[in-house]
């Protein structure tokens, strides 16, 4: 299971606009960090071991051993004028059911891009 809160969708579909860009959007595991592995977003074609999303016209990828792994996946975008998570202005938040081996860390920070 996928979701993708309405403010992440937006920001999702507003980058991919601005870019031109018209593939989907993978959630993957991203390693390294203090925190150890971590989910993240990255523009990607399906391949065949995917589950594809659909929402609302963007197309996101999960791998089905991840999906295996994570459970039930959140998509969500913070705004935090702060820079809290290191990034002023917000950033993607991917997070997992089933914590990730190494640590929690869920914050992939981008003004508004994917990763």
């Amino acid at each position: 299971m996928l979701e993708v809160t309405e403010s992440a969708l937006g920001n999702v579909q507003d980058y991919l606009s601005q870019q031109k860009i018209e593939s989907a959007v993978r959630i993957t595991m991203m390693s390294g960090g203090c925190s150890g592995s971590s989910l993240g977003l990255a523009i990607d074609d399906a391949k065949e071991n995917d589950n594809v999303f659909d929402h609302d016209g963007v197309s996101f990828l999960v791998d089905k051993e991840l999906s295996d792994i994570c459970g039930a996946i959140k998509v969500d975008f913070i705004e935090d004028k702060s820079g809290g998570c290191g990034c002023a202005g917000g950033g993607f938040a991917v997070t997992s059911e089933n914590p990730l081996s190494g640590g929690s860390c869920s914050c992939s920070c981008g003004s508004g891009s994917c990763g």
